[in-house]
């Protein structure tokens, strides 16, 4: 067989200067040279290395590569030393070009999976050799359809702190000592409400001390933004332009005022950027006391008596548009099966009170899904995702990951419950909504959203302006103490539809969730990948499950981006991120037809 001409994968380095080196890796047809030779400086790799060839000296090799490069992808690297604890920050930038059979389409998802396998957290080379060897053995041996990339190193100046480390679901529960503060008893008191806490819960939630944990709420009684309720339990006092009711019981409306849109959230900041949207407000709270408990743990043996609040309930009735609506907030929303079932009971009572709901959003916070070389595809925080089927498949807008096991091969086998309402008539006007917005320059949400902003600008625990756009870090854990920055992707000059500072952008996708891809980056991203999701989100099947139990055909599932996990993590972009997701839910509700079986 005449093997004279082969294709080898050659690096050669373009350029060096003091802090920075930058080298050409292609793939190139060549006359086979001796294995292991050393020939006018060119260093042919032999055994598992084979294919691969290095030019020891910067010549000219490249074919005259005179186009600019498809796809260009910049990331820095926070480094630690094991041995000296002392950092070091680099920036790499890597420049794609592709074989002319790669379609340009193609193009973005291949640098991403290429990506991906180079920054792998198991096996992330440390050293310029090592990331220079990795590049190489990918081209060579996986990714064929890449013909060259640049990749240029650059050492950056040493940073005064290190970025903090992703913390994965665990971490974030399991042994992390945390501060008693205000913010933090106020966080629970609005994460168990409508439901009302004891001093005792307050202080189980992390191991606080009573008497430390009533002093912080005598400072936020003293401030207005808490109130005590009978045995000793405390809850949040609603926003100040609602008119408030406590009830033991719905009373009976007309059908003129009868909802039929019910819209569903899990936080206190989801709410109120809800209620934003709402004209002629009130609201109704019902108050549930359930029983007393003993409570033995008392160091002095003597058993305590505490009350427990369960189900309560929070309405609030208003119009959207030509639509009566009605919002509730999910009490506490978690990881535990106890959670989850309370909040697909308070759907059941939800739609069971108020029976010609017909349709039902639920919004708020999520995490979204990166795409490191796709402009368009890429979702940054403050964009919005609308539940939405994956193109030529109805099967699905919301999927829970039950589980994740790996088989044989190391492949990933997913056990999933997936859920598709009958009727996508609120999916098809999210899509128009998208359709038109992509040649407006000011979107119906972006005026929603303002308007939000205007009513809530007085709410000082809530912060609903946007933050800053530098706060939105694209961060990757690649190690125990190793960090990647990704660099969002840049719009490529022919883009029809480009960002708008202050506008989200919104995505169709469907919206997942599961405790089990929760707690791993890479795990996640292969989910999303198989799925077709853009968003993750607290674990919401029972609420989904709930709404399809009770025979509603229509709902939808709208959040807003406010970390890359699953939206608990970064409170910055909370407040902003519920309000993004508001004003698009308000968009749609605006362009439905208005009700008829009133």
């Amino acid at each position: 067989m005449d093997d004279k001409k082969t294709e080898h994968i050659v690096m050669t380095p373009k350029s060096k200067t003091a802090n920075s080196t930058t080298i050409i890796i292609e793939r190139q047809t060549l006359e086979s040279p001796t294995e292991n030779g050393n020939e006018n400086n060119v260093h042919v790799a032999g055994g598992d290395h084979k294919g691969i060839v290095i030019n020891k000296q910067a010549i000219t090799v490249t074919n005259g590569e005179v186009h600019p490069a498809h796809l260009c992808l910049q990331f820095r690297v926070f480094l630690v030393s094991a041995q000296s604890g002392k950092h070091t920050q680099e920036s790499r930038t890597l420049q794609f070009w592709f074989i002319d059979t790669l379609s340009e389409i193609e193009h973005p998802s291949v640098a991403q999976e290429f990506f991906r396998e180079l920054v792998s957290p198991k096996e992330f080379p440390r050293d310029y050799v090592g990331f220079i060897k990795k590049i190489m053995k990918l081209m060579l041996h996986k990714y064929s359809t890449i013909k060259k990339i640049e990749v240029e190193l650059k050492q950056l100046e040493e940073p005064i702190n290190l970025p903090t480390r992703p913390l994965s679901t665990d971490e974030t529960v399991i042994g992390q000592v945390v501060e008693l503060t205000i913010e933090k008893v106020l966080e629970l008191i609005e994460s168990a409400y409508p439901n009302p806490i004891t001093i005792i819960d307050i202080a189980k939630e992390h191991g606080w001390d009573p008497s430390a944990v009533e002093v912080k709420l005598k400072e936020l009684q003293e401030k207005g933004v808490v109130k005590a309720m009978e045995h000793g339990a405390f809850t949040r006092v609603v926003h100040q332009d609602t008119q408030v009711q406590v009830v033991k019981q719905m009373p009976t409306m007309a059908n003129a005022k009868q909802p039929t849109i019910a819209i569903i959230t899990a936080q206190y900041c989801e709410k109120l950027a809800v209620d934003s949207m709402i004209e002629n407000k009130e609201t109704f709270v019902r108050y549930t006391t359930v029983g007393t408990a003993s409570s033995p743990d008392a160091t002095d043996g003597i058993p305590r008596v505490t009350c427990r609040f369960g189900e309560s309930n929070v309405y609030t009735l208003g119009n959207i548009g030509a639509h009566r609506i009605v919002c509730t907030k999910l009490p506490t929303v978690g990881h535990t099966r106890e959670a989850m079932t309370a909040a697909g009971n308070t759907t059941t009572r939800l739609l069971g009170t108020f029976q010609k709901v017909d349709f039902v959003f639920l919004i708020g916070i999520g995490g979204g899904v990166p795409h490191y070389t796709d402009y368009n595809k890429h979702v940054r925080l403050g964009d919005v995702v609308i539940s939405y089927p994956t193109p030529l498949n109805n099967k699905y807008i919301y999927v829970y990951c039950e589980s994740a096991k790996t088989n044989e091969n190391g492949d990933y086998h997913f056990e999933t419950k997936e859920y598709c309402p009958p009727n996508l008539c609120l999916q098809e006007i999210a899509a128009n909504l998208k359709h038109q917005s992509e040649n407006e320059s000011n979107p119906p949400w972006q005026t929603y959203l303002r308007e939000g902003l205007d009513i809530l600008t007085n709410q000082t625990e809530h912060d609903f302006k946007s933050p800053p756009p530098e706060s939105d870090k694209l961060y990757m854990a690649i190690g125990e103490r190793d960090v990647i920055e990704v660099a969002h992707p840049t719009a490529p000059s022919d883009a029809i539809y480009k960002r708008i500072n202050g506008c989200p952008r919104i995505h169709l996708a469907p919206i997942a969730s599961g405790r089990y891809i929760a707690r791993d980056d890479q795990l996640r991203q292969k989910f999303a990948v198989r799925f077709g999701a853009l968003a993750f989100d607290t674990e919401m099947d029972a609420v989904v499950e709930s709404i399809l139990g009770n025979c509603r055909e229509s709902f939808a599932v709208i959040r807003g981006i406010s970390d890359y996990k699953d939206g608990s993590r970064i409170k910055e972009w909370q407040p902003y991120a519920s309000l993004a997701a508001a004003s698009v839910m308000k968009s749609i509700i605006c362009a439905m037809d208005p009700p008829t079986n009133v």
